[in-house]
């Protein structure tokens, strides 16, 4: 898998742009891709050294229109923390 399609969308709460200042950055990810893979994609497409990834399967949320009953797909999340010597996510930066 390339790296573009490991590293789906970046995650944009309160939460965690409050958890930027540690060095740490969460991005949706595909669902099929293992730590190690994360950890190659972001390094790649952003050039700084990740020290630790962490992941979560996130549970679709239950929905209703009508009588219709049903689920959000379910999807994956990364939270990455970045090395103490290495640079910031340029595209974080414009959004604090």
């Amino acid at each position: 898998m390339l790296a573009q399609d490991i590293i789906i969308k970046p995650i944009i709460t309160e939460k965690s742009m409050g958890t930027q200042a540690e060095g740490k950055y969460t991005f949706k990810v595909a669902k099929n891709a293992n730590k190690i893979q994360i950890k190659q994609a972001v390094e790649e497409l952003f050039d700084v050294q990740v020290e630790a990834v962490n992941t979560m399967t996130v549970r679709g949320r239950a929905k209703r229109v009508g009588m219709s009953r049903g689920f959000t797909p379910a999807w994956k999340k990364a939270i990455v923390t970045l090395k103490e010597d290495s640079k910031t996510i340029e595209f974080f930066d414009g959004l604090i």
